[in-house]
């Protein structure tokens, strides 16, 4: 039995295929340090799986990261979160999970508005966190694939972004 509501999301503007998707600079931290770091200087280097995620600790994160680590992407198409938790908190994250990912920390959201992805969590005044979402995007940030969540909780068709990470 679940213990929680399935909530319906409003419809979002977040970037579509064909879409540049827009750049930003946070700090990205891996399971040792953290430093400002553009989307772009990533992109520049090869394609990045761009994953938005709920704040680290609360299970749909544990369960986007289980799987896409269990799932594996090849070593040529970087992994990069995003979340509102802190440096700190992604660390252990990383750690926890045994992911090969870095994860940018944004704190004010201001990346999911950006996107449109911005999700205020019920209960907690004043909270805003991402709206889960997936982003294939190539070297010049176009956006070769995209999931965003309808619902809360809502995970995406993990065979889907494996296919798109292997047509890429």
């Amino acid at each position: 039995m679940v213990d929680f509501d399935i909530v319906e999301l409003p419809d979002h503007d977040a970037p579509a295929v064909g879409e540049t998707a827009p750049d930003f600079t946070r700090p990205l931290v891996n399971e040792e340090y953290w430093e400002d770091t553009s989307l772009s200087d990533l992109t520049d280097e090869g394609p990045v799986l761009l994953v938005f995620h709920p704040m680290d600790g609360a299970f749909p994160t544990t369960y986007v990261w289980n799987n896409l680590r269990d799932r594996g992407v090849p070593e040529e198409i970087r992994t990069v979160g995003i979340s509102i938790s802190s440096p700190y908190e992604h660390k252990t994250l990383l750690k926890e999970r045994e992911v090969d990912a870095q994860v940018f920390s944004d704190p004010g959201a201001g990346v999911a508005t950006e996107y449109g992805l911005e999700h205020d969590l019920d209960a907690m005044n004043g909270i805003t966190e991402h709206r889960p979402a997936v982003f294939l995007l190539d070297e010049n940030r176009e956006v070769q694939y995209q999931w965003v969540a309808e619902t809360w909780p809502d995970f995406p068709e993990y065979d889907e972004v494996a296919a798109a990470v292997s047509d890429l």
